[in-house]
């Protein structure tokens, strides 16, 4: 996982907006910050996603 990448989903998860495991939430509030590659990554590796989320390490 990109370092750019893991930044913005702690970022995400920083706001307390949403649920880590509501993917469609999370590309939302990551498209309305102008985290573009966030939300592609989502669209392409929500394995390796739900790893980081579970577990706070990437694969």
């Amino acid at each position: 996982m990109d370092p750019k990448i893991r930044e913005q989903i702690l970022l995400i998860r920083d706001t307390g907006l949403t649920n880590m495991f509501d993917l469609p939430m999370v590309q939302r509030l990551a498209y309305e910050r102008g985290y573009f590659e966030l939300v592609l990554y989502l669209e392409d590796h929500r394995d390796e996603y739900a790893h980081f989320i579970l577990h706070g390490d990437a694969r």
